[in-house]
């Protein structure tokens, strides 16, 4: 398998080109943030901060999993900024049972508002099936997440977002890692236009395959809000400095402990190992490995250690108990 000289990504990943070097074309294409770019943009954060504290109920509605990032992220934003925050988490019947205990204790530890909203298991467990057997995702939807990653980040995005506009909180942090979305999505202002392409791309073939999860999904009457009532999302993680292990070190003197029931590119689901196990057998590329590259672009970690979170095999234990549980037979 040829492997970018760069970055991790390999010749199956959809796009992919390499210069006479071996380096691919997403590392020439200016993807990475430099200094000043992060810079500007923390001071666009902060600016954006005193604007907008103390104006509404809560300043944030946090997109909480209990994983790693998104706890960084939440503390980070109470304990240097002292935000209000909702913290808000989607219990989609696959969280480890160490991510619920963190998802506690770390809303404790930041002062914040927790709401765990729990979908009936049969409605997840439907979808979640579907995702992962059939083909209704477009394969551009599925570079940057497996299908059953795509469902539950849908499910997500899109009830935070409706609590948002129902509350009147005016900014939404979710905790991407760098190399999930880029710098220039850092601090963005939702919309009736955004979510109309978020509804098409996401919602809509996965509620043709599973009606009942239609009401957890902005509706067509949802985009008529009143404008002003659309929060702006921010990912901070973009341009702060990004070190996996300094992360975790700092959440653990907190409280937070990693899980050790979940494979070894998430620290909340259950789900990923399946997850990633069916998208490398469909696709013949790692779901993870666009983040991962991203990462590595950042040199926030080494590239042998990223070539070796694509390339190892999922923990075939955990693969098989999430298929026996979403009674699929691989």
């Amino acid at each position: 398998m040829k492997y970018c000289k760069r970055c991790v990504l390999s010749e199956k990943f959809p796009g992919i080109s390499f210069n006479s070097d071996g380096v691919c074309n997403y590392c020439s294409g200016g993807l990475v943030a430099d200094d000043d770019k992060k810079s500007e943009y923390l001071r666009e954060f902060e600016n954006l901060l005193t604007e907008k504290k103390g104006k509404s109920s809560y300043d944030v509605i946090m997109a909480y999993s209990g994983g790693k990032d998104s706890t960084y992220t939440m503390m980070l934003l109470a304990q240097k900024y002292g935000l209000r925050i909702l913290a808000w988490t989607l219990d989609n019947g696959f969280l480890s049972p160490q991510a619920m205990i963190n998802i506690t204790r770390m809303t404790d530890a930041a002062g914040a508002t927790g709401m765990i909203v729990r979908p009936p298991f049969g409605i997840m467990k439907s979808a979640f099936k579907k995702a992962a057997s059939e083909d209704f995702y477009s394969p551009k939807t599925l570079d940057r997440a497996s299908s059953i990653c795509t469902t539950c980040i849908g499910v997500v995005k899109s009830m935070v977002l409706k609590t948002a506009i129902e509350m009147n909180i005016p900014l939404v942090a979710y905790g991407w890692s760098p190399g999930q979305a880029p710098i220039s999505s850092a601090i963005m202002q939702t919309g009736a236009r955004m979510q109309v392409f978020t509804n098409k791309s996401v919602r809509d073939p996965l509620v043709s395959r599973e009606p009942e999860i239609s009401q957890f999904f902005l509706t067509d009457d949802d985009l008529k809000s009143d404008k002003e009532r659309w929060p702006i999302n921010i990912h901070p993680l973009a341009f702060f400095d990004y070190n996996e292990e300094y992360i975790i070190e700092e959440i653990s003197r907190l409280g937070w402990q990693k899980p050790d029931d979940t494979d070894s590119n998430s620290t909340n689901c259950l789900l990923n190992a399946l997850a990633n196990h069916i998208h490398k057998k469909k696709f013949g590329f790692h779901p993870y490995a666009w983040e991962i590259a991203g990462i590595v672009r950042s040199g926030s970690m080494p590239r042998e250690e990223g070539i070796e979170k694509i390339t190892q095999d999922e923990n075939p234990a955990m693969v098989k108990l999430a298929a026996e549980r979403l009674g699929l037979t691989l």
